[in-house]
């Protein structure tokens, strides 16, 4: 049917699609099938507003049914645990456990998770940092490789950190082009230091599930979708880990609402990753996709407003 109000159709609300049915999903069967899994990935695009809002409501809605949580960080180094766990405790607040940890040096949208957080500790769940020291991860992608760290840099790393995975080293080359600036000679170290950071969450996140004092918790992990996407990289590696956890995957739409600032944009250039070059993957890209309004949409006159 032709669209009478251009030649985009208009995304006029806010719905869930299960990726493994193809098919749209009611928002209380999704909810209720996710606080049955041990971990729960919900991959972000970190500059965006409304993933951030949306993380938000998910830990509540899944706190409200009573599932033990922790709520486990890609933007925290787990180096800093100390200072969150004061934080945690009612010690510090936010803003003291930002400066603290120098929280606005290490992750430039730190404040975009006070409201995770603020929750979290509200509500006695505790926060764990998974990221490797961003130090070494950045030795690692300018050293040449994981092999060439030095000794003290290499033992903040898990001891065992696969980098033998064809399939996730294709998908992650293929978006690392999105840089315009890379060199094909530098693909192999930033793939390394994607594992690198890898391995290391996934460590912190099994550990994360079984604290002291009590049954395993779910684990509310926050993390680029990149780490998680067909089940591969953070999430692959929890699982050689944790044989037999239930995970569940959510991934968010971008639907035109990343803004990049005039110096990321510069640094950019346009990629297209097609069916044909990921369909080797052969499982979906998540379990969920939660799917947001067009952010260019411009509804006609009279029309009610889009559904959040």
């Amino acid at each position: 049917m032709p669209n009478p109000h251009g030649a985009r159709p208009l995304a006029l609300r806010e719905l869930w699609v299960d990726l493994v049915k193809g098919d749209e999903a009611a928002e209380e069967d999704v909810l209720d099938d996710l606080a049955q899994a041990g971990v729960i990935y919900v991959g972000e695009y970190h500059a965006i507003p409304r993933h951030h809002e949306i993380q938000l409501w998910l830990i509540q809605e899944v706190f409200r049914r009573k599932v033990p949580l922790v709520l486990c960080l890609e933007q925290l180094e787990a180096a800093d645990q100390p200072a969150i766990d004061r934080y945690c405790a009612r010690e510090i607040d936010f803003a003291t456990l930002a400066r603290e940890i120098d929280w606005p040096k290490k992750w430039r949208d730190y404040a975009a998770y006070e409201p995770l957080c603020e929750f979290a500790q509200r509500h006695r769940i505790p926060i764990r940092g998974l990221n490797a020291p961003g130090e070494v991860v950045r030795a690692v992608n300018r050293g040449g490789g994981v092999a060439k760290l030095a000794a003290g840099q290499r033992a903040q790393l898990p001891a065992e950190i696969v980098l033998d995975d064809p399939a996730y080293e294709r998908l992650t080359s293929l978006e690392l082009s999105v840089h315009a600036s890379l060199e094909p000679g530098k693909v192999r170290p930033m793939f390394e230091a994607q594992v690198a950071r890898d391995e290391a969450m996934a460590a912190a996140i099994v550990a994360a599930r079984r604290l002291p004092g009590g049954p395993p918790r779910t684990a509310f992990v926050v993390i680029g979708g990149g780490h998680v996407r067909f089940g591969l990289g953070t999430a692959a590696r929890v699982r050689r880990r944790d044989p037999g956890i239930a995970e569940r995957i959510v991934l968010m739409s971008e639907s035109g609402q990343l803004q990049l600032s005039a110096a990321d944009q510069a640094a950019r250039r346009d990629v297209t990753i097609s069916h044909a070059e990921v369909r080797a993957v052969e499982r979906p890209a998540a379990d969920y996709l939660r799917v947001l309004p067009l952010a260019e949409t411009t509804l006609p006159p009279g029309h009610p407003p889009i559904e959040r």
